[in-house]
């Protein structure tokens, strides 16, 4: 016969068994994920972990998906700070500041998103799956509007860091050249880089020179960028009037229809994604705009012109949902480590410096949102959208926003602000650095 205390041990015991059963992470039981990630890192630090592909992915996949779980089940991190999103890529990019990973698992995490091509992979997938879900109506109606906000986020985003910048001594015209226009220019390939080059041929010094002033800016800016988009899916969630919960404007939604998944027809959806991307490289060596950007109008095109047939549609629809459930926070992993350098951002965080990267952040979130609301977008949408993927790092700085707002399905409109913005901010570049 069991004693009272017996009996009160044996249900805490069976307490906590229950309570093991019933976390999952990645939808494992919490017992085996802990065996698999024991697995993964003891493979990495006895330096038993494959090169390439297998081993990169397996790493970005466990740490992802742990770091992910973290941070939406952290309170003030799953309600101020992006969640899931920004401990993804802020907790990979600490591995690599604090020496914590070892560097052969670095350099292979790095040419796999880069050489390797997964970053792109990923987005390709985003891009099309996205487009090919909407509605051809409303996505003509949106896409024709979406200039406006654009423009709006850029204006407001400089006016407002130059009377910052005079403000508190910085200068009014610096403030627009070394902080508003770095961070609105889409990135370090599509932006900062080419942006260094304008700099270099109108003001003289060597490139190099202006990178090293434009990367803090940019690198600061994309992390109040994410900061900033799970505020905004926070307020949204307080203030319903203000959000479309996904759809920037009303009717506007990814057409989530119930299918059957079927590999096969996924596969096609995977062929469709990948020819998109080489038709927009292709394309981009003869029309001076990003790839990205070609391959958005490409989609556009067949989708509004019905040219795709059904199985192409519904195969790239599955094909992206599998992407973005199964591989979102395997690629923050590899952002964190590939792209976002800590020292950089660390540098950089004066209060002077954190005021001004902050006017250009909100001041495009602002224009963009007033702008958008008056053309029938909803505000919290438009200012992710045309605001902060303005503001952010290019393709990878999306893909951490609308994580960390979860609204994964804005992925094209991010592309627009990132890569037709970033032609735009380069155009300005060169028209107003002679007179400023």
């Amino acid at each position: 016969m069991t004693t009272p205390q017996q009996q009160s041990i044996e249900s805490e015991t069976e307490s906590r068994t229950g309570l093991f059963q019933r976390i999952s992470i990645f939808n494992i039981p919490v017992i085996w994920f802990a065996l698999i990630t024991i697995i993964a890192l003891a493979a990495m630090y006895t330096g038993n972990l494959p090169a390439g592909m297998i081993g990169s992915l397996l790493i970005m996949m466990v740490l992802g998906e742990l770091f992910g779980w973290i941070g939406d089940n952290t309170p003030i991190l799953r309600s101020f700070l992006g969640g899931g999103a920004i401990v993804a890529i802020f907790g990979a990019a600490f591995f690599v500041y604090a020496d914590i990973m070892p560097q052969e698992t670095i350099t292979s995490i790095t040419e796999f998103m880069k050489s390797g091509g997964f970053l792109n992979f990923y987005i390709a997938a985003l891009i099309t799956g996205s487009i090919l879900g909407m509605n051809s109506n409303t996505l003509k109606k949106a896409g024709a509007k979406f200039a406006l906000p654009l423009l709006a986020a850029v204006i407001v985003s400089m006016i407002l860091a130059g009377i910052v910048g005079l403000i508190i001594g910085f200068g009014f015209k610096d403030a627009i050249l070394v902080i508003a226009m770095p961070i609105m220019g889409g990135g370090m390939g599509a932006g900062a880089v080419p942006m260094s080059q304008v700099y270099s041929e109108i003001l003289g010094n060597d490139p190099s020179y202006y990178i090293s002033i434009l990367v803090p800016a940019l690198a600061l800016g994309n992390v109040l960028a994410i900061i900033l988009a799970g505020i905004l899916n926070m307020i949204g969630n307080k203030f319903p009037k203000l959000s479309g919960n996904g759809q920037l404007m009303e009717g506007f939604h990814v057409e989530n229809k119930k299918v059957t998944y079927n590999v096969s027809i996924m596969g096609v959806g995977m062929v469709a994604a990948l020819v998109f991307y080489v038709l927009g490289q292709i394309l981009g060596n003869f029309i001076p705009l990003h790839p990205y950007a070609l391959m958005i109008i490409l989609v556009a095109i067949f989708k509004l012109a019905g040219w795709l047939p059904e199985i192409v549609e519904n195969g790239e629809n599955q094909w992206y949902q599998f992407v973005a459930k199964n591989w979102t926070l395997a690629l923050l992993i590899g952002i964190g480590i590939a792209y976002t350098d800590l020292n950089a951002v660390i540098d950089a965080l004066t209060i002077e410096y954190i005021l001004l990267v902050a006017s250009v952040v909100i001041g495009a979130a602002l224009g963009a949102a007033m702008l958008g609301k008056l053309v029938g977008f909803h505000p919290i949408e438009s200012a992710i959208t045309a605001g902060l993927c303005m503001a952010n790092m290019g393709g990878t700085g999306d893909v951490a926003v609308l994580s960390a707002s979860k609204r994964m399905e804005l992925m094209p409109f991010a592309q627009i602000s990132s890569r037709l913005g970033g032609a735009l901010i380069l155009l300005i570049a060169g028209i107003i650095v002679p007179l400023l």
